[in-house]
């Protein structure tokens, strides 16, 4: 993430900010950012194979809906940026009168599903080159429960605390790796 150490940051999107981040070059930028750390605009079209200028474009329209943010650390043309938060999230009501905003969203959640497959692929194909002792705990696992919408939001808003409390716990721990946890819950049947 951008900022290793401290209390997690997040940011509640708006509908201009779910049409400004569901872009892909856009959310790979926001990504890279979160996950790499403070980067220029030129490091980052590098590690995106993109253009510096493309580049430099979007992360001035994500910094307009406040997702990332100009470091202060540059020189001259040469500007330093971060990911201005740790997270974002957004509710789904907030954008059900509104049809270009359902669109960015729908595009912003596919994205992000597409990313998680490349990443737990990735893993797969990796794994069995890692000692026991990570394998053994990390890859998939699901579980089935039976909630109403009030209990789902709390058991939501449980794991979001427990992710929170580890989240820099191993800091500084040379056996520490840093892990993406991906929470997805979905209706096993389509009925209401």
């Amino acid at each position: 993430m951008s900022d290793p150490v401290g209390d997690p940051t997040g940011i509640r999107l708006d509908d201009r900010a779910v049409r400004v981040l569901a872009h892909p070059l856009r959310s790979r930028l926001l990504s890279s950012l979160r996950v790499d750390g403070p980067s220029t605009a030129t490091e980052l079209a590098g590690r995106l194979q993109t253009n510096t200028g493309a580049t430099s474009y979007h992360l001035r329209a994500l910094e307009s809906v406040g997702l990332v943010a100009d470091t202060g650390e540059g020189v001259g043309k040469r500007r330093l940026w971060r990911a201005a938060t740790d997270s974002h999230s957004w509710a789904e009501s907030d954008f059900a009168d509104d049809p270009d905003a359902r669109a960015a969203l729908d595009w912003l959640q596919r994205d992000y599903l597409r990313q998680f497959a490349a990443r737990a692929e990735r893993w797969h194909g990796e794994a069995a080159a890692w000692p026991a002792e990570w394998v053994d705990v990390l890859g998939q696992s699901d579980a089935v429960v039976t909630v109403t919408p009030a209990q789902a939001a709390a058991l939501r808003d449980e794991l979001s605390a427990v992710l929170a409390r580890y989240r820099s716990l191993g800091d500084g721990d040379p056996d520490a790796r840093r892990i993406l946890v991906f929470r997805h819950a979905s209706p096993l049947d389509t009925e209401r």
